[in-house]
């Protein structure tokens, strides 16, 4: 299995962001737009969206129209685990939890079912423009 930050230099990586908003003031805005900007495949999941930054928002994980490569959460604890618990059933292993998004349950909920997960990591400081 491919390290997280590895699966980013692949010029097909597709990256679902979990908690995307159209709230600048919130990381969930500022990273979509950062990794949009970066050239990134992207899709935002937010169930309280229609769009973020003009593009479709799906409501769940279930709804992409692409198994992503990177499952990247930036939602509070309480709602990550419940993200964790989809992916484990849709089998989307390769996660991302943002600083903030974690708690002690989430990161062992990871470690117990062998996700191939980074937590604590800005995606925005491990990524580059995309096929660069």
């Amino acid at each position: 299995m491919k390290d997280i930050t590895q699966l980013l230099e692949e010029a097909d990586a597709t990256i679902a962001i979990v908690g995307a908003t159209d709230d600048q003031n919130k990381y969930g805005n500022v990273i979509y737009r950062d990794l949009k900007k970066k050239g990134f495949a992207i899709f935002p999941v937010n169930p309280g969206h229609a769009t973020i930054d003009g593009d479709r928002c799906y409501a769940s994980l279930d709804d992409l129209p692409v198994p992503p490569s990177i499952v990247n959460i930036v939602t509070p604890p309480k709602v990550t685990n419940k993200i964790l618990r989809e992916c484990l059933r849709l089998n989307y292993k390769n996660i991302w939890v943002q600083p903030g998004a974690e708690d002690a349950d989430s990161l062992t909920f990871l470690q117990e079912n062998s996700f191939n997960y980074l937590a604590r990591a800005c995606i925005m400081t491990r990524s580059r423009q995309a096929g660069s």
